[in-house]
C-alpha cells in the first residue's frame, strides 16, 4: 500500500493547483485541507480568522488534515500553516510522503498582491510579512521528505517531478 502524498509550503505556491494535477494523473482522491475547513465551519478562512480567531482555525485545520491523513490513496495540499503543527508533523512524517514546493519570496509577493482571502497579510508591506513568515516556517518546512524549487518550473515540470518522486517511495 502506498503512503499518501502530502504537499506543503507557503501560500500561493500552488500546492492546490498541483496536487490537483497529479491527483488526475496517478488517480488519487485530492484534498484541499483549508477548503475543507471552508465547507464545514460554512466560511471563508479570512472570516474564520477574523470572527472566530487564528487558533479556533488552527485547531479545526487540525482535525481536518488529522482526518484526512486516515484515508488512503490521496493527495493533500496542506494550508501554509498546517506544518508547523508537531501533530501533524509527526503524522506526515511517519506516515505520508511530504514535499515542500518551495518558491522565491519575490514571487510569492507577486501572487498573492491582489488576493484578499490571505488572513495573515495585512495590506501594505506584503513583502515584509511574506518574508517574516517564510523565514519562520522553512526550517520547519525542511524536514520534509523533498523539496522542490519551484521558480524555474511550469506546471508540468513540476507534476513530473512530484509524480517522481512519489513513485521512488
Amino acid at each position: 500500500m502506498k503512503k499518501n502524498l502530502v504537499l506543503l509550503g507557503m501560500m500561493a505556491v500552488g500546492k492546490s493547483t498541483l496536487a490537483k494535477i497529479v491527483a488526475k494523473k496517478l488517480s488519487l482522491q485530492f484534498i484541499d485541507t483549508d477548503k475543507n475547513v471552508e465547507n464545514n465551519n460554512a466560511m471563508k478562512i479570512k472570516d474564520i480568522f477574523e470572527k472566530r480567531g487564528e487558533e479556533f482555525f488552527r485547531t479545526e485545520e487540525e482535525k481536518e488534515v488529522l482526518k484526512s491523513l486516515e484515508k488512503e490513496n490521496c493527495i493533500i495540499a496542506l494550508g501554509g500553516g498546517a506544518f508547523l503543527n508537531n501533530k501533524i508533523r509527526d503524522n506526515i512524517l511517519k506516515n505520508a510522503i511530504s514535499i515542500w514546493l518551495d518558491v522565491d519570496i519575490k514571487t510569492l509577493e507577486k501572487r498573492v498582491k491582489w488576493n484578499k482571502k490571505r488572513p495573515l497579510l495585512k495590506k501594505n508591506n506584503n513583502y515584509k510579512i511574506i518574508k517574516k513568515i517564510y523565514q519562520e516556517r522553512k526550517k520547519i518546512y525542511r524536514l520534509a521528505n523533498h523539496k522542490i524549487k519551484c521558480d524555474k518550473m511550469n506546471k508540468s515540470d513540476l507534476t513530473k517531478k512530484i509524480i517522481f518522486l512519489y513513485e521512488q517511495q
